[in-house]
């Protein structure tokens, strides 16, 4: 980075929805070192050191993490030999070759019984095993030029692509889009508020601060403003241009085995003071919505 393609960057997790994002974003101005699960166990700490010994980065991203909310309930130890384990090895990794370190966190950190966006200040108190087993992790980013930026509502997949089966990598905001443009009917919570993170968002925000280098430590990294998930599907079929029922439904229905924060929303002021602004969710959301139509077209051409 700063301005050369030189630099090199170590992505973990490069085959998930965030990983595959930074290494697109990025890939124009740096050497992208892309690794996906295959290629490197963040639970093998002596594979973990060796990878990032080898390649030497200047930077590593750590996009890589076990996101399974539910399953992390009956499986507590699998999501904590990721999530705190797999973080901590690279944590240490990266600070032995001087590389800066990003990782990325949740806003599932937070109980969600606030009225008023979290700030990176506040006390974190996770509702399950997934939020906690993520905020165990961020304690061990912890040196100079380590930093953590915690997402919410991650969106910004690319569609399937024809012909193939293959489940992709994606968020919920993906998932409506997906049955937007099939005309299936989606239903969207009344009683969950979100402010969610746009993977092209992040990864911009990312560079910028592999680049400046503002003061090392915790920032929140989501885009500005928050809705309602029904508010968010509502806008979502608008920018996608279809007719296709925004159908209304309560957690309560949805049965699921991890218990969810309600207000699952955070401040990114911090992050604009160091001077990454991160734009609107509806202006995100359009900007995504026209990357998606635009793909769906040209697929059906």
């Amino acid at each position: 980075m700063a301005g050369t393609s030189t630099r090199r960057v170590l992505v973990t997790g490069a085959a998930g929805l965030l990983g595959r994002a930074l290494t697109r974003v990025l890939g124009p101005e740096c050497d992208v070192v892309p690794l996906r699960r295959e290629d490197l166990d963040l639970t093998d700490e002596g594979a973990v050191w060796a990878k990032v010994r080898e390649t030497r980065p200047d930077a590593v991203l750590n996009a890589a993490a076990y996101t399974d909310v539910d399953a992390a309930e009956d499986d507590p130890m699998a999501a904590l030999a990721v999530n705190v384990r797999g973080v901590r090895s690279l944590a240490r990794a990266a600070a032995d070759v001087r590389a800066t370190l990003v990782h990325y966190s949740t806003d599932f950190v937070f109980g969600g019984n606030a009225s008023e966006p979290y700030s990176e200040d506040d006390e974190a108190r996770p509702r399950n095993v997934y939020g906690m087993s993520k905020l165990l992790g961020e304690w061990f980013v912890q040196g100079s030029r380590q930093y953590v930026l915690r997402l919410g509502s991650l969106f910004g997949a690319p569609p399937v692509e024809p012909g193939r089966r293959t489940r992709r990598a994606c968020g919920t905001i993906d998932r409506f889009a997906d049955s937007l443009l099939e005309g299936r009917e989606v239903r969207a919570l009344v009683d969950r508020v979100v402010s969610p993170s746009y993977v092209d968002d992040v990864s911009v925000a990312t560079s910028l601060i592999v680049r400046a280098a503002p003061p090392s430590g915790l920032y929140h990294c989501v885009q500005s403003g928050y809705a309602l998930w029904f508010e968010v599907a509502t806008a979502l079929a608008d920018e996608l241009g279809v007719e296709t029922a925004v159908g209304r439904i309560y957690s309560h229905e949805l049965k699921l085995r991890a218990e969810r924060p309600r207000f699952c929303v955070l401040s990114a002021q911090k992050l604009a003071k160091a001077g990454v602004e991160m734009p609107h969710w509806r202006d995100a959301l359009a900007r995504y919505a026209r990357r998606r139509r635009h793909q769906s077209g040209s697929a059906n051409t």
